[in-house]
């Protein structure tokens, strides 16, 4: 096997991919399939997950769908099992469900004083108690064998806050934390071969933020313009641009990386503005 195939290569290994069903997750399963990952795509919307693991199959790759919501343990259980039965045991976790709720973001008519503190408790829950939750049930594998890595996916909002999506925000950052303080977990408890990073992205264009970025003639709203603007990049990401920084970190590339969170963001977090 050629060197750098041998150093970026994922073959015989098993992946679960939480809101794989999303655009971002649709395109990470891909290329986790690509690298010789055996993917599976883990979220609610069934249909959704069967049709991308028909893509990928037909592309001469290994995948399954798999139902479950990452708020329920119970669910996650089964999911493993089901895994585990038809792939094998899982050597790669990407917790890539999450996302926010419309009902919890302070609109600019609205104040923080009339905030639903209950939708913002549930921003919450989706991004950090799912991935934490999901986390358990799949890494307690990994414990076991001391081998895995684990790729949270976070965002620029963790650490350059937004106007309007608080809860979401605050939940990114505390994945944030929550990655660092599970990888130094992690390897002092269970040895230097479990790894835990994660990737946070700038600005994509997806079924949750679309309406609020573009007009529906795909002008830009204003606040497309704005996050334009303080993009170096002046433009969006593609969904595949994830794809490079996420096969590194779940390759023997990134053996000596853990606890970093990695900005894929067209140099969003790194702009001051002048």
């Amino acid at each position: 096997m050629p060197y750098i195939e041998e150093l970026f290569g994922l073959h015989g290994r098993v992946a679960v991919v939480t809101g794989g069903t999303g655009v971002l997750g649709g395109a990470l399963c891909k290329a986790l399939a690509r690298a010789g990952a055996k993917v599976a795509i883990l979220g609610r919307k069934r249909d959704v997950a069967e049709k991308l693991a028909a893509q990928i199959k037909s592309d001469g790759g290994s995948a399954m769908a798999v139902v479950a919501d990452v708020l329920n343990i119970s669910e996650l259980r089964s999911a493993r099992q089901q895994i585990e039965k038809q792939l094998g045991a899982v050597h790669i976790l990407i917790n890539g469900a999450g996302g926010n709720i419309p009902v919890a973001v302070v609109p600019p008519d609205k104040t923080f004083f009339g905030m639903d503190v209950q939708e913002f408790k549930n921003v919450f829950d989706l991004n950090l108690t799912g991935t934490v939750i999901t986390t358990q049930v799949f890494a307690e594998g990994m414990a076991a064998a001391k081998k895995g890595v684990i790729v949270n996916i976070s965002s620029v909002t963790a650490t350059r806050a937004l106007t309007r999506v608080a809860g979401y925000g605050a939940a990114k950052a505390a994945v944030n934390n929550f990655t660092q303080w599970l990888a130094v977990e992690l390897a002092k408890k269970h040895g230097e071969g479990i790894r835990v990073n994660a990737i946070a992205p700038g600005f994509y264009l997806t079924a949750q933020n679309k309406d609020l970025l573009t007009n529906p003639d795909g002008s830009l709203t204003e606040r497309g313009q704005l996050i334009l603007k303080a993009t170096p990049f002046g433009r969006f990401g593609n969904p595949e641009e994830l794809c490079g920084t996420l096969l590194w970190l779940c390759s023997d590339a990134s053996s000596f990386v853990t606890g970093v969170v990695v900005h894929v963001d067209g140099g969003y977090n790194a702009y001051g503005g002048i």
